[in-house]
């Protein structure tokens, strides 16, 4: 709660279309036969998205997931750009640190955030047709977890979200994000953060009200639900199209909707009305990260950065920000 999400889920000087990446699939996808995916060295790999002023050039890595647990990424050319660079733009997100006494006072008013307000059920508050698939979806992924039905829905979407790709062998983009982060701490590279630091004088008022608060947030879970199976099977043609840095296949995936059904309800909640700060956070930190690449590409001749490829495609993301400022943007060949 008191970390917001990192966009870049979200999340090198070698020309895009020479960035390789050798990876090795041997984790079950979906279903019984696990699917094996061998991108062989050589290919174009994820690619890079080249931002350039002049002789001034951003490199951005775009990150994806889920991936399957045992994949396996390496990259020379990769590596090769981020040894040659002079910065790394980490990805915008916000947080909230309020330092560990104040952290110690907040800790009974953190009791009880995940639950529905007034003791309330999923079946409380989900329309009965919702509230079928969910116990279907329960019985599959979450058998032995009867406290998720006190939780608020969006909650109760992560949790099952998280449990179904653990059962298909599924992992979130972040140990692959980890191995980039590693080469570039190897590289000693400037490092530049656009973390916009939420305000936490009243956070105690905050949470009190959060707590008490109807998100309206039925609608993240029951989005979650309708497409869950469906992106758990597609997972392993994602994760190649990825691999392989096929734009076509990865601009056809729905990106968006989910979180937007979901953060959307958490931001837009009553429990926020009296914090503005915190229903604009991504966009202060979008807007941090937009002027840090624009410091870079005025001081260095190279630049890493890393975004998830969802942002790299929102028509209203960071990338289409820097182009409509006149910097030249191309993809990956």
């Amino acid at each position: 709660m008191l970390a917001a999400p990192a966009w870049a889920q979200s999340e090198d000087v070698a020309v895009p279309a020479q960035a390789a990446a050798d990876v090795v699939d041997t984790a079950a996808a979906a279903g019984p036969a696990p699917e094996q995916i061998h991108v062989v060295a050589q290919r174009p790999g994820p690619g890079l998205w080249k931002v350039s002023k002049g002789e001034h050039v951003l490199w951005v890595f775009g990150m994806y997931g889920p991936v399957p647990k045992d994949m396996q990424w390496r990259s020379h050319e990769v590596e090769n750009v981020i040894r040659n660079s002079q910065e790394y733009l980490s990805a915008p997100s916000a947080s909230a640190n309020p330092g560990f006494f104040k952290s110690i006072t907040l800790l009974p008013s953190l009791i009880g955030v995940r639950k529905n307000p007034d003791g309330a059920t999923l079946r409380d508050v989900m329309p009965a047709e919702d509230y079928a698939r969910w116990s279907t979806l329960k019985a599959k992924y979450l058998p032995e977890n009867d406290d998720v039905e006190r939780e608020r829905p969006i909650f109760a979407a992560q949790v099952l979200s998280n449990a179904a790709r653990k059962q298909a062998g599924l992992i979130d983009s972040h140990v692959l994000r980890k191995q980039v982060v590693e080469l570039v701490k190897k590289a000693k590279l400037k490092e530049t953060s656009s973390t916009f630091e939420l305000p936490m004088d009243n956070a105690r008022a905050v949470l009190k009200n959060f707590k008490k608060s109807t998100l309206g947030d039925a609608a993240c879970l029951a989005r979650t639900m309708a497409t869950l199976e469906q992106d758990i099977e597609a997972a392993s043609q994602r994760a190649n199209a990825w691999a392989k840095g096929d734009l076509d296949a990865m601009r056809k995936l729905d990106f968006t909707t989910r979180e937007e059904a979901c953060f959307g309800a958490l931001m837009n909640s009553a429990a926020f009305d009296a914090e503005p700060e915190f229903k604009n956070m991504k966009a202060r930190a979008e807007a941090m990260w937009i002027a840090s690449a624009e410091r870079a590409l005025e001081a260095n001749a190279s630049t890493f950065a890393m975004l998830r490829v969802d942002e790299i495609f929102d028509p209203k993301g960071v990338i289409a920000a820097l182009a409509a400022k006149g910097y030249t943007v191309e993809q990956p060949d």
